[in-house]
């Protein structure tokens, strides 16, 4: 695991998105996609260099991470929603390569089999983009989900219905279930980039990277992944231990060594 300290949000929204510029640029034909605020930043910066850099993403498949059960297609909070609005609309991505988890099923579990055998044969993702919860969640895996885990129907804790209560109109109209990759099938990705900013995920961060590998923080999985990268910006970073070697490590990288 890799952690990159970044001095604000924009630098490390820059960051990660570089990190996606890479591999697509290498020849990275998968790419898995997060929902959440950390992200926003890094779709704006995706969408400019589309514009200003040539970056394409024709020919890429792009997998969404989870979305809620229950609300209706097209609703403006639905993560396929969000990712339309902040990042598809704007490059060229295929619309037909955008797969997602269809919350509107009437059989949400059938559906999160549906969606896990579709990964599988489509996958691995190049590029996995993460989020954090203040709870330690990734996609929507709550603390006690198996490290072993697999897309799935999920229950949302209060918590976690009231973090996302700013989006919808108040906490009784969040869902309170969702449909989420598990734990096991995010860490199939060859690439896993955690983005984190704010001085609210500093503890989520810190136990995630530098606490036990337990099911009570989900995000401390990626501990035991072969190729991590966790980009910060200070405020995010303000609880880390080791923060000093962090810095350490980037000013000293060896020659071709990258995120």
């Amino acid at each position: 695991m890799e952690v990159v300290i970044r001095p604000d949000a924009d630098d490390a929204a820059r960051t990660a998105a570089g990190i996606v510029h890479r591999a697509l640029a290498e020849g990275a034909g998968t790419l898995g996609l997060a929902t959440g605020p950390s992200l926003l930043g890094v779709y704006r910066d995706l969408v400019r260099r589309h514009r200003e850099e040539g970056l394409s993403f024709t020919g890429v498949d792009a997998f969404l991470l989870d979305d809620y059960v229950g609300i209706p297609a097209g609703h403006p909070q639905s993560c396929a929603e969000v990712i339309r609005r902040e990042l598809t609309d704007h490059i060229d991505l295929d619309p037909a390569r955008l797969h997602r988890p269809r919350g509107t099923a009437s059989d949400p579990a059938a559906e999160a089999r549906r969606f896990e055998q579709h990964l599988t044969e489509t996958g691995p993702v190049g590029v996995q983009l993460l989020g954090i919860g203040g709870n330690g969640h990734i996609g929507f895996n709550e603390p006690g989900s198996s490290l072993a885990s697999r897309t799935r129907l999920k229950t949302l804790t209060d918590d976690t219905r009231r973090d996302n209560a700013r989006f919808f109109r108040g906490i009784d109209a969040v869902p309170r279930h969702v449909i989420t990759q598990g734990l096991a099938t995010i860490g199939e990705a060859s690439h896993l980039v955690l983005i984190a900013t704010g001085p609210h995920k500093a503890g989520a961060v810190a136990a995630a990277v530098e606490g036990p590998v337990t099911a009570a923080c989900p995000a401390s999985v990626l501990q035991l992944h072969r190729h991590v990268t966790v980009v910060v910006d200070e405020l995010a970073a303000s609880r880390l231990e080791l923060h000093a070697y962090y810095r350490c490590v980037a000013r000293h990288k060896p020659v071709g060594q990258r995120y």
